[in-house]
This record gives structure tokens, C-alpha cells and sequence, in this order.
């Protein structure tokens, strides 16, 4: 999604961060919505032609990954909303090294 993010949530996180750090909330970083990925040998991709199928390994109805600057940060689904495709959070990761509750 190329356009700015619209989060629709009540609560205000970044309120929450003392005010030294606060210049970091407007730090751009990249995020990407993960479909999902498989592994193909060069051979293949240079016959890649429009309209081929390319079968990836995650299940048919998966929950998509959301990594921020390449880490996996949370797992959702794509939604429409109004005319645009978003993606619905349903599972906030816990962070590298920490097992979730």
C-alpha cells in the first residue's frame, strides 16, 4: 500500500513515549504485507511469462505477515474498505526472543 497508512484505533500508544524521544515517532520506516513466498530456481524465473501461476508455500486463506524495516511485527488479513484494500491486525507479535503469553 502505497499511500499514507490510515489506522483506525482508539488508543494512543505514542503518547505514551517521553518526550526526549518523541522525534522518533516521525521516523519513516518501510513496511511490508508478506502474502507469502516460495523458493524457485533461476531457470524458472527467467521463463516467467503474464498470466503464469506461481504456487506459494502458505495455505490458501493464511494470515498475511507485517514486518516493519524486515521484522515480523504482526500477522493479519486483507480487508476493502470504502474502495481500497487494507489489512485487518488480528495478532501482534511478541518481540525477537520473547514467548508470547
Amino acid at each position: 500500500m502505497s499511500s499514507s497508512p490510515s489506522l483506525s484505533s482508539s488508543s494512543e500508544p505514542a503518547a505514551a513515549i517521553a518526550a526526549p524521544m518523541a522525534w522518533v515517532m516521525d521516523v519513516p520506516c518501510p513496511i511490508d504485507f508478506v502474502l507469502g513466498s516460495t523458493a524457485v530456481r533461476v531457470r524458472e524465473c527467467v521463463q516467467f511469462v503474464p498470466n503464469a501461476v506461481v504456487r506459494l508455500r502458505q495455505a490458501a486463506g493464511a494470515d498475511l505477515e507485517v514486518r516493519v524495516n524486515g521484522v515480523a511485527i504482526a500477522t493479519g488479513e486483507v480487508v476493502i474498505s470504502d474502495e481500497s484494500v487494507g489489512i485487518r491486525l488480528n495478532r501482534i507479535l511478541p518481540p525477537v526472543g520473547v514467548e508470547a503469553a
